[in-house]
């Protein structure tokens, strides 16, 4: 496995920043995440250049926001880890085509939201806000832990006019 990722990675270098991909590469995650193949889903391979230990996730947000803009006819599902190097990380973009008849037709999937990638909507966008636990452990983490620390340290009294 590490031969194969070594020649993807070599092959994936040779193209552009961001190429549409017959198939997905790991399609049992890409089915995870909401690919179905079928008309009117499209998958994308994306690069980004590597960032910091700090900014670890900053990598699956950009690039969902860049392909959003990008390709802003489609809407991003979801997007996952496929491969790295020393200077660029290799993701693939689950796109939806929401214009296309078998995606309208179908009443499971016939959703429109609009760059769901810049409202944290997606996997990497509600890991970024830290919204993947459940339970008692994680009842502060919603909507977001700025909004419940205002809400729990702000005096809001009575206003009479």
């Amino acid at each position: 496995m590490r031969f194969l990722q070594r020649v993807r990675c070599w092959e994936y270098c040779q193209h552009h920043a961001i190429v549409r991909v017959k198939h997905p590469t790991r399609p049992d995650k890409a089915r995870r995440l909401g690919y179905k193949a079928k008309q009117g889903y499209v998958v994308y391979c994306v690069r980004v250049r590597r960032c910091g230990r700090k900014s670890w996730s900053k990598a699956s947000d950009q690039l969902e926001e860049r392909d959003g803009r990008k390709l802003g006819s489609l809407r991003v599902v979801n997007s996952y880890w496929i491969n790295e190097d020393s200077t660029y990380k290799y993701f693939e973009v689950i796109l939806v085509d929401p214009a296309h008849n078998a995606i309208l037709n179908d009443p499971r999937i016939n959703w429109v939201h609009k760059h769901r990638e810049l409202r944290g909507l997606t996997s990497a966008g509600k890991k970024f806000w830290g919204l993947h636990g459940k339970g008692h452990l994680h009842h502060n983490a919603r909507p977001s832990r700025r909004a419940n620390w205002r809400r729990n340290n702000t005096l809001s009294l009575r206003h009479y006019r």
